[in-house]
């Protein structure tokens, strides 16, 4: 039997609020396998057109619908993303800590706003992964690959360069809610505490870190290595800079 596509549509939105698959089903009186086929098996949607979502494949190739989400977007996959190409679709996913909600709802929108028809939440211990198949998730992070993003080499595409040329600060937005903090720094001198607000980034890949080095560059932050996988943003001009574009996870 062939379903209206509203139907899928309709479950799918049901599914991304967090929606069981049998109560999905009980809802929209669709057999429990319809709906998890839909949902779970192969979420991506299969109707004509969907390509002309990914911007490396239509012709306005150089002007992507939101440069600013994937900048952002880009940020947290060179962070904790992990892109799946083995299976029969495509599915990127991004890991975010149980600690930080709000985290989870950006990256979410994030990847809707570049691309994604439909997104799920998948609960883990301690983290969520937010996750979405499609075809063309390849298409737009050329940096895939096997193996640990820290034993290959991570260098953007001319396309890539341009677009985070552009937003900067959200590219930093991403890299530092990944695998970056905001910290209170406590110090003391001559037996009296000092404390003060401290960015932190660590990543083991040489690349990944060259590439906050240069977005920090871009907007005139300073920052300086305090261990050879660790950038440091201390002063308090630099970390008032750094909070227009980033601010505490939450």
């Amino acid at each position: 039997m062939v379903h209206p596509p509203h139907l899928r549509t309709r479950a799918q939105a049901l599914r991304a609020r967090g929606d069981n698959i049998r109560s999905i089903a009980r809802a929209l009186s669709l057999p429990y396998t319809t709906v998890w086929h839909w949902c779970v098996d192969r979420p991506e949607p299969a109707v004509v057109g969907t390509a002309s979502r990914c911007f490396r494949c239509s012709p306005d190739v150089d002007n992507p619908t939101d440069p600013a989400a994937y900048a952002y977007l880009l940020g947290l996959y060179l962070g904790d993303g992990h892109l799946v190409t083995s299976d029969r679709m495509p599915v990127l996913r991004i890991y975010c800590a149980n600690c930080w909600p709000h985290l989870v709802d950006a990256c979410e929108a994030a990847m809707r706003l570049v691309m994604a028809a439909s997104v799920q939440r998948v609960q883990k211990k301690g983290c969520v992964g937010v996750q979405s198949y499609g075809k063309h998730w390849p298409c737009l992070l050329p940096q895939h690959g096997p193996g640990k993003k820290h034993e290959r080499p991570i260098v953007l595409a001319d396309w890539q360069r341009k677009i985070v040329s552009a937003c900067p600060g959200d590219l930093l937005r991403g890299l530092f809610h990944s695998d970056g903090c905001r910290i209170a720094n406590r110090v003391r001198v001559r037996g009296k505490e000092y404390v003060y607000p401290r960015y932190m980034f660590v990543n083991e890949s040489a690349d990944i870190m060259g590439l906050c080095q240069w977005a920090l560059d871009e907007l005139g932050i300073a920052w300086r290595m305090n261990r050879r996988n660790s950038l440091s943003v201390a002063r308090r001009d630099a970390v008032a800079a750094l909070d227009q574009h980033v601010g505490p996870k939450s």
